[in-house]
């Protein structure tokens, strides 16, 4: 396989070599930036709605019923809404300006501290590997569905190969495969948001009109009190896991200044329709003690068992086969967001420089393969119980994220006090309404989640497996932070020394506007990602 070294340079910002004064419209030091940008507005916009739509939407909201009760997931998804809106605005300011593959976790070593980077990009990282294995341990639950005699390692391994092979090809192939996997997933959630309304009015099979029925039955709205509604903020938390490494997709984004505000803008609308639009209709569905919503040994999804509630076991066997491709979806993303991650870390010193290899297509081809055989060894858990290796793989990417969501925000204040420092907020192409609320607001709420929400942990009765699946990533964490802070003898960035001239995209720097009708049709064909 033909490689070259990434620290080869300088590169253009379509990740061809370039002399300095090719890279820009004005002379921009490139030290990341050196990635082919392939993937299309249309792709990129698609990517930020299948990063996040996966088996924490199609198989989490029915643990989050069973655990927490109708209210309880309604309430929870809301507030993990508004909290990753808000991070999501903050992060597309910065990557914006810095457009790199690296994205958060490069902001944080250069905006707040060299260690702090270290530690964010290292936990980032085991997050996607993880996520990919929880993807590839979902499949056997969805397979359950059909048949219990199917291999549990079968179906993981051909599609750990698929994404694998789709990942180390050429990014193009990567964001084609999303693109269509991710639309098959719009689809179907729409048509199960207008089949549940249907449903919730009489058109099933033996309930009747619904209603709000379901909200009162038993022990709900608040099922298991104060530890239930507290263990749904994980599941939430790792429902939209991902949204923020969109951001990671700046790296490989045509005209990056330009798109990924628009990806940002749109993030709102996404969260309202298919999460919590989607977490109200399954609550008011779906009782939260429906068989086999949430065991130790099998999950079945909420859309799946709404589609067999109209009374079609046959829509109910499309469904769950839909479920499937998402998780295939999802597991490819995060497979993808680990790969850039592990490249990052390599380009940055945090780890060996064979990860920095790339393809002649540009592809971090040592890092993909990498990053895809830890996902591999975490799948081969699965032997010990699909349902619950599948429940602790969720818990730490869960916290995971949380964690990544409060580094965002510092990052943010971070950078916007250097800008301020240096006289730069005006070359920002795109800006955060919410600062400095919305940034403070994402680290305190975010902060007080991670502390409460491990709380079934410990009631009824102390569980070590769930109290360390809560509560792992935070010692690791700060214990990550000390040791390259000792070992590399770190500081802390000061305002007025921060790196903002490295990778930067500025107004300048943003493609030229097609004008007329042709114009306006590729900015709606976009925002419908056509």
């Amino acid at each position: 396989m033909a490689t070259s070294d990434a620290e080869k340079g300088p590169y253009n910002h379509d990740g061809s070599p370039a002399s300095l004064e090719q890279t820009h419209s004005h002379d921009v030091l490139v030290n990341e930036d050196r990635l082919r940008r392939s993937l299309s507005a249309r792709q990129v916009q698609m990517i930020a709605i299948g990063g996040t739509i996966g088996t924490g939407l199609f198989l989490g909201t029915g643990k989050a019923l069973a655990t927490g009760g109708p209210a309880s997931l309604l309430i929870c998804y809301s507030i993990v809404g508004a909290i990753v809106y808000s991070t999501m605005l903050a992060l597309g300011e910065m990557a914006a300006f810095v457009p790199v593959a690296g994205s958060f976790c490069t902001f944080a070593g250069r905006y707040v501290d060299d260690a702090f980077g270290f530690a964010l990009t290292w936990n980032y990282w085991f997050n996607d590997a993880v996520s990919t294995a929880a993807d590839l341990v979902a499949l056997q639950l969805l397979m359950q569905y059909w048949t219990d005699v199917f291999p549990w390692y079968a179906l993981g391994i051909i599609v750990w190969v698929l994404i694998v092979l789709a990942n180390v090809i050429n990014v193009r192939a990567y964001g084609e495969l999303e693109y269509w996997l991710s639309l098959l997933k719009v689809v179907t959630i729409i048509i199960f948001i207008i089949l549940s309304i249907a449903v919730n009015a009489g058109g099933n099979t033996g309930y009747g009109y619904i209603g709000g029925k379901f909200w009162m039955q038993g022990d709900a709205p608040f099922v298991k009190g104060i530890g239930g509604f507290a263990s749904v903020f994980v599941t939430a938390s790792f429902a939209y896991g991902g949204t923020e490494s969109i951001a990671i997709t700046a790296g490989e984004t045509k005209d990056p200044a330009r798109t990924l505000p628009k990806v940002v803008r749109n993030v709102f609308w996404r969260i309202l329709l298919f999460y919590i639009l989607s977490a109200l209709m399954i609550g008011l569905n779906i009782p939260y003690d429906y068989p086999s919503l949430s065991t130790k040994s099998s999950r079945t999804s909420p859309f799946t068992i709404a589609f067999q509630m109209a009374g079609s076991k046959a829509a109910g066997s499309f469904v769950n086969a839909v479920v499937l491709t998402s998780v295939i979806s999802a597991g490819n993303h995060a497979l993808y967001a680990g790969s850039r991650l592990l490249y990052t870390l390599g380009v940055n010193g945090h780890a060996p420089k064979v990860f920095t290899r790339l393809t002649r297509y540009q592809i971090p081809w040592v890092a993909v393969l990498t990053t895809s055989l830890v996902s591999i060894v975490l799948f081969s858990l699965s032997f010990a119980g699909s349902g619950q290796v599948w429940t602790w793989l969720q818990n730490i990417v869960g916290v995971s994220n949380q964690l990544s969501w409060v580094c965002i925000g510092i990052a943010s204040l971070r950078f916007r006090a250097g800008l301020k420092a240096q006289g730069k907020e005006h070359l920002l192409p795109f800006r955060n309404w919410t600062y400095p609320v919305g940034p403070i607001l994402c680290i305190v709420f975010n902060t007080f989640i991670i502390l409460v929400q491990g709380w079934t942990a410990f009631s009824p009765s102390f569980g070590a497996v769930d109290f360390v699946s809560f509560y792992l990533e935070l010692p690791v964490f700060v214990a990550m932070i000390i040791l390259w802070k000792l070992i590399k003898r770190t500081k802390f960035r000061r305002a007025h020394e921060m790196d903002l001239e490295t990778d930067v995209y500025t107004k300048e720097d943003m493609e030229p506007e097609q004008k007329g009708w042709k114009g306006t049709g590729k900015r709606i064909g976009t925002w419908f990602c056509f």
